[in-house]
């Protein structure tokens, strides 16, 4: 899981360093959007399979992680919207 994690961080410093240096970063920030919210579902379901029956209930955090990292695939900006501009950029290259 922190592999993963510390992936997605990296992918997201990239994007921003591209930005800060005023460069093109629209793929890469997509990339990274798209990488780490789907990470944060993935690790969250490993963090409520760790606690079974538990994880599913409000009364530890991993449900409410879990939900929240969902929504991160659907707000600002779905995740096939951004496959969507990843693909147009590539083929802009």
């Amino acid at each position: 899981m922190d592999t993963k994690v510390r992936a997605a961080k990296l992918l997201t410093h990239e994007a921003t360093d591209l930005k800060m240096r005023g460069e093109p970063f629209v793929k890469e920030a997509a990339q990274a959007k798209l990488y780490a919210s789907e990470i944060a579902r993935e690790v969250a379901n490993e963090g409520i399979q760790i606690h079974g029956g538990y994880g599913y209930t409000k009364d530890f955090p991993a449900e409410r992680f879990y939900r929240d990292a969902k929504l991160s695939e659907i707000y600002e900006g779905t995740s096939e919207v951004l496959r969507n501009t990843i693909a147009q950029r590539l083929l802009d290259e």
